[in-house]
């Protein structure tokens, strides 16, 4: 088996024309002060997720550790102790409850800006064949 090591330099391709990498490297991306509006609301809600998880993921922990006698010694539902409630139950529940609430900001931040994630059906008049070609 012979090595083909040599290029032909004949066949040169043409690009479509698309987005110079040397322009969209000059620019300097700063995730503390984003350059859009969108980019600035949705790093808000980025942040005020991120804040309310550190609170809900922390929270039960933290005053379980600062007040042990008043977490342990009260007692609801049944007689489970405060701080099994608030770990067990409540942490998940509020995590699911930050999810939902983030989707729907970003649904919000979608609308208003004007961003679809719909994708544009095929205006061909043929069906699609599953090679790809048309039928």
């Amino acid at each position: 088996m012979t090595e083909n090591t040599t290029q032909d330099t004949d066949d040169a391709v043409e690009t479509d024309g698309g987005v110079k990498t040397e322009e969209y490297l000059d620019k300097e991306i700063n995730i503390f002060k984003p350059a859009t509006p969108f980019m600035r609301d949705h790093l808000k809600v980025i942040w005020l997720s991120f804040l309310a998880w550190i609170l809900v993921v922390f929270g039960p922990t933290t005053a379980t550790f600062l007040a042990p006698d008043l977490m342990t010694e009260t007692t609801i539902l049944n007689g489970f102790p405060l701080h099994f409630v608030l770990t067990a139950i409540f942490t998940p529940l509020a995590a699911l409850l930050l999810s939902v609430g983030y989707a729907m900001q970003r649904d919000r931040l979608d609308t208003k800006y004007g961003i679809s994630h719909e994708t544009e059906e095929e205006t061909d008049s043929g069906t699609v064949a599953a090679d790809g070609g048309n039928e």
